[in-house]
């Protein structure tokens, strides 16, 4: 005669299975992504939480654009770099590299070390961290043009996240979106 089994038991060990097989998945969520060739992921994708500008109006100068990172706690790998690229606009920006800096949250109190800051023949800019930003951390970036664009319209950056590692695999993370207005209007007519 086999042994009797309760439902409460049935139930039990159902339940136990479950937790212990959701149990080891976060565990491994919240692992690093290495591939045989050595490429690293994140496990779980940053988040661009705000993209803004100091100054909008077209032909500024002395702006800083301001772009606002979170690093999820599963994201398996701390942020090594940063890349930025003018998708829209009518004019190409250019940066003073030498002036960039990046704060931990929003508050600019706390300055992080940047350990490189440059620009490739296609003109998409690096940041480098070095120590890298680990994860459940928010960080500001804060770029500086040395002039807004003279054309006003909206002027997207794309933004992409690389782990730390040699062979890093970039995740695009979206457009931040600055909006450049033509504050000055000249009149229709001179003289009169």
């Amino acid at each position: 005669m086999p042994p009797f089994i309760s439902n409460q038991a049935v139930a039990w060990g159902a339940n136990l299975a479950t937790t212990v097989l959701l149990g080891s998945l976060v565990q491994a969520s919240a692992q690093a992504i290495e591939l045989a060739d050595g490429t690293t992921y994140f496990a779980n994708v940053p988040r661009l939480e705000n993209a803004r500008t100091t100054y909008n109006s077209a032909r500024v100068f002395g702006a800083t654009y301001y772009f606002t990172l979170h690093v999820p706690d599963d994201a398996g790998e701390p942020l090594q770099r940063v890349m930025f690229n003018q998708q829209q606009g009518v004019d190409p920006i250019s940066f003073n590299l030498k002036r960039t800096q990046a704060y931990m949250n929003q508050q600019k109190k706390q300055l992080l070390p940047i350990a490189e800051a440059s620009t490739d023949e296609k003109g998409s800019i690096s940041i480098f961290f070095d120590p890298p930003i680990s994860p459940g951390e928010t960080i500001t970036i804060g770029l500086r043009p040395y002039r807004n664009p003279r054309s006003s319209g909206v002027y997207l950056f794309g933004v992409t996240a690389f782990p730390q590692g040699e062979q890093a695999h970039g995740q695009f993370l979206g457009y931040g979106r600055l909006h450049f207005y033509d504050h000055f209007r000249w009149p229709s007519y001179w003289g009169h």
